[in-house]
């Protein structure tokens, strides 16, 4: 690769093309195959933010997180502006008017009804706008509050750490770079927090404006009978809808883990499964009570019971991994007394 080429694929300059074109997906019509590339990429970068968002083992290793939302955020209503123009202006010609990717969640999720794939997408609605992004925006706004108050405190802890020669002016610098850092990010996350609520409530709008504009499209302009455009109309727009609104769940799952791990360190999946697995009275409880569930009539027995055997095994092999550590203790303990 020649320097010129390798000036032009740098990150920073594919990242700026890649900006522009989703402002350029905005105004000009867009091929259904693009919006179905869009589409594909929308969802893989909603998987990747949640699955860096488990592994990190501080929020600060994804201090670009909030950089990352937005652009998502801009990549879904950019999709949704280009699937709306395909919705209307070609929905007449069926459901594939809009991509196959559409189609596809349309068919999957709907099952041969409209009315089903409209109460998946409300409930999904629902869940993003009332439950995640709520509690979210909740969580951000106090961590952005207690970062920023905690601040002279922590200036103050430094200084004194230098003052008494425990630590360097290097170690002051970088804590305190750290510590600036840590509040600006949680400040960044307290904004986006409100473009995510401003998503799901666009979601909504977005989806109203392209079944009432696809019926009287297909009504007034296209002569189509009212039966027929509803359906093919209320397919696709179920169908945009979901595809926008699952990568927002996702991505504001993500959010709400990185704001609930605070301060602490060690990545999610290893500090959940630890604590969890720290009492296994707690695991062999739950795993009674299951047992119990499993004899009630009418309940189903399968369920309950594999349930049972899966926290009862978990419990015995803590309750093990318990009684190995504390022989280790005090093995340790009585080693210097001998």
């Amino acid at each position: 690769m020649t320097p010129t080429l390798a000036q032009i694929f740098r990150p920073t300059i594919l990242l700026a093309l890649a900006l522009m074109a989703v402002i350029v997906m905005m105004i000009l019509p867009m091929p259904a195959w693009v919006l179905d590339t869009g589409l594909a990429v929308s969802f893989a970068l909603a998987i990747l933010m949640f699955t860096v968002t488990l592994f990190i083992e501080r929020p600060l290793e994804f201090s670009a997180f909030p950089t990352v939302l937005l652009a998502s955020l801009m990549l879904r209503l950019s999709l949704n502006v280009s699937s709306t123009k395909l919705i209307i202006g070609n929905g007449h010609t069926g459901t594939a008017a809009a991509g196959h990717v559409i189609e596809g969640f349309a068919s999957f999720v709907m099952s041969g009804s409209v009315f089903l794939g409209l109460v998946v997408f409300l409930v999904l609605l629902i869940v993003n706008f009332i439950v995640i992004t709520k509690g979210a925006g909740r969580m951000a706004e106090v961590g952005a509050r207690f970062a920023l108050d905690g601040m002279p405190g922590k200036q103050l802890a430094i200084d004194a750490d230098v003052a008494s020669g425990a630590i360097t002016h290097e170690e002051a610098k970088a804590r305190r770079e750290r510590e600036q850092q840590e509040t600006t990010f949680f400040g960044s996350l307290d904004g986006a927090s409100k473009f995510v609520k401003g998503d799901a409530i666009a979601g909504l709008l977005i989806t109203l404006l392209n079944i009432l504009m696809g019926l009287i499209m297909g009504v007034a302009v296209h002569g189509m009978d009212i039966g027929r455009a509803f359906e093919t109309y209320a397919i696709l727009t179920v169908g945009d809808g979901l595809v926008s609104q699952i990568p927002a769940v996702i991505i504001s799952i993500a959010a709400a883990l990185l704001l609930a791990r605070g301060g602490a360190t060690g990545s999610t999946d290893l500090a959940l499964f630890s604590q969890l697995g720290r009492y296994p009275a707690a695991l062999g409880t739950v795993a009674v009570l299951l047992g119990l569930f499993a004899l009630v009539p009418g309940l189903p027995f399968v369920p309950f019971v594999l349930g049972a055997l899966a926290l009862g095994g978990a419990a015995w092999w803590g309750h093990r991994q318990n009684e190995a550590r504390a022989a280790a203790e005090a093995q340790a303990e009585a080693a210097p007394k001998a």
